[in-house]
């Protein structure tokens, strides 16, 4: 991770070889992969360097025997060789073709590890933990075996990361990610501090979130100018219980954070009738002057649903 300025802005868009014998193979085949990238991005490399932290991290996962980790940006390995050893099966997702062919070479006979060459944002989730075909039987739903997820994310794009594996909730049961220190405070800030925002908020809607432990510079080679800090994301959606299901939320809650300084009143105005949003306002009883950061998930939701109501009565 190289120590720049975060940006907030979050979107969500669309961003495998063995050198084993087919036989043995067991290299996820290129399907999982939606698409391979055009370009490959600054990647800005700094590894987990201490066995002490790795261990830290996996522990964090709780007890995986028998579960399936989804580990993204393993790097060297320094944590796929612990979670080997206690997964049952372990899915590698390496952008940088050196270290997934060295990964490859490292972990060629272990049965339970794959390795997979490709962006995080463009594997097919479905393809990958969904039902096979063929092997469903009518009138019978095959509930997903929930899986686990483990990785050290780059600050350019932890946004875009996590909107991904939200999207694709229903196969995950925890995330235990390390990103930079002040990603982290963001990510699991409260309400009325000056560190919560869109991304707060956005995780917070999809998950409970920890903040576990902070890892020094000296942890990682080569040494970041930053702290980083390890977060476990236990998922847990709020949006039926809010009343807000559907991708409608997430736009209000970005127009609602789209300008830090501004109060709620002028971020909104632009997108709604002032009459209506007056009336959603106080039916929700939150003040026009009010701010984005001030206000809880079940205060923004409680707007969010006026105004709807609102505009489907006019």
């Amino acid at each position: 991770m190289e120590p720049k300025d975060l940006s907030d802005r979050l979107r969500c868009e669309n961003r495998q070889e063995s050198l084993l014998p087919e036989g043995v193979r067991v290299n996820v085949p290129k399907v999982a992969s939606a698409h391979r990238p055009q370009t490959k991005p600054k990647l800005g490399q700094h590894f987990l360097d201490s066995e002490d932290a790795a261990i830290r991290i996996v522990d964090a996962l709780g007890d995986i025997l028998q579960s399936t980790v989804l580990e993204i940006g393993p790097g060297r390995g320094i944590l796929t060789s612990l979670l080997a050893k206690r997964a049952r099966r372990l899915i590698a997702v390496e952008l940088d073709r050196v270290l997934a062919a060295q990964l490859r070479l490292k972990f060629g006979m272990s049965r339970n590890v794959e390795v997979i060459e490709a962006d995080v944002l463009t594997i097919d989730f479905e393809s990958l933990f969904g039902p096979k075909p063929g092997l469903g039987r009518p009138g019978i739903e095959v509930k997903p075996e929930p899986v686990k997820v483990v990785g050290n994310l780059p600050y350019y794009i932890t946004s875009d990361i996590l909107l991904r594996l939200f999207a694709f909730s229903k196969y995950f049961d925890s995330i235990v990610i390390m990103v930079q220190k002040e990603v982290a405070d963001r990510i699991a800030a409260e309400p009325g501090g000056s560190d919560y925002g869109i991304l707060s908020a956005t995780a917070q809607l999809n998950a409970r979130v920890e903040n576990l432990f902070t890892l020094p510079p000296g942890d990682f080679a080569p040494p970041p100018k930053v702290h980083s800090s390890v977060l476990r994301l236990t998922i847990d959606p709020q949006q039926e219980k809010l009343g807000v299901a559907g991708d409608g939320f997430i736009d209000f809650l970005r127009l609602s954070f789209g300008q830090k300084r501004k109060t709620l009143w002028n971020n909104l105005k632009e997108n709604y009738e002032a009459a209506s949003l007056k009336r959603a306002l106080a039916e929700a009883k939150v003040k026009p002057t009010a701010r984005a950061e001030t206000l809880s998930l079940e205060e923004s939701a409680a707007v969010y649903r006026a105004l709807r109501n609102t505009q489907s009565e006019s």
